[in-house]
């Protein structure tokens, strides 16, 4: 199980480097990432929330830059593309996110651990399901189809997974607080704690301080 941005890079793009990623694929965030692909990342987050400001949000900023860091930064709740990926690499399936339920909503998956008894992520043409019966978690691709792909896994192994996309998640917002203070140093804290917000992390400046 792997936290995942659904990628698409906007024409001409140049406020910052950007790695080449396929767009409508999916870029798993982790620790490891170059800075080109945090950067990728970045972007990605900021454009999904780059919508026209209204009601009692301040207006766009005139430059560029501030201009696209402008719904990342005053918007929420926040929103990213995206979701958690699960793989059975005996059998090849992968279950992919669904087109309602972003990657801010990852904690989803512990309160269906916890007691729920469904979560969806979807709807046609991909409507992605997992399902609680006992102590089994089933993971069917394609909800609408008798003969969809589906893996199954414990509660257990599923506890474990969240704790690892935690570990991922906690390593990229890392990674990308310093990236930012390369590459965005005039918006490093805010930039920093939207994306923490965005995926509903402690703030790193938080965890300094419980460290």
């Amino acid at each position: 199980m792997e936290p995942v941005l659904e990628m698409g890079t906007p024409d001409g793009f140049d406020l910052w480097p950007v790695a080449e990623v396929e767009s409508f694929g999916f870029l798993p965030l982790s620790g490891e990432l170059s800075p080109a692909e945090v950067g990728s990342a970045v972007m990605r987050i900021a454009l999904c929330n780059s919508v026209d400001p209204g009601g009692e949000h301040p207006p766009r900023p005139a430059d560029a830059l501030g201009s696209f860091l402008h719904g990342l930064l005053t918007f929420d709740p926040l929103f990213a593309a995206g979701g958690l990926r699960v793989t059975d690499n005996t059998t090849g399936v992968a279950f992919l996110p669904g087109c309602c339920d972003g990657l801010e909503d990852w904690r989803d998956w512990h309160q269906f651990l916890d007691g729920g008894s469904l979560l969806g992520f979807g709807h046609d043409p991909s409507s992605p399901i997992a399902e609680r019966f006992d102590d089994t978690v089933r993971l069917t691709v394609h909800a609408d189809r008798s003969d969809s792909p589906v893996i199954e896994l414990s509660l257990t192994e599923l506890r474990d997974l969240l704790a690892g996309v935690e570990r991922d998640l906690a390593g990229f917002l890392a990674l990308a607080a310093d990236w930012a203070s390369r590459h965005l140093p005039g918006h490093r804290a805010p930039v920093t704690a939207a994306l923490a917000r965005v995926l509903d992390l402690p703030s790193r400046a938080s965890a300094d301080q419980m460290s």
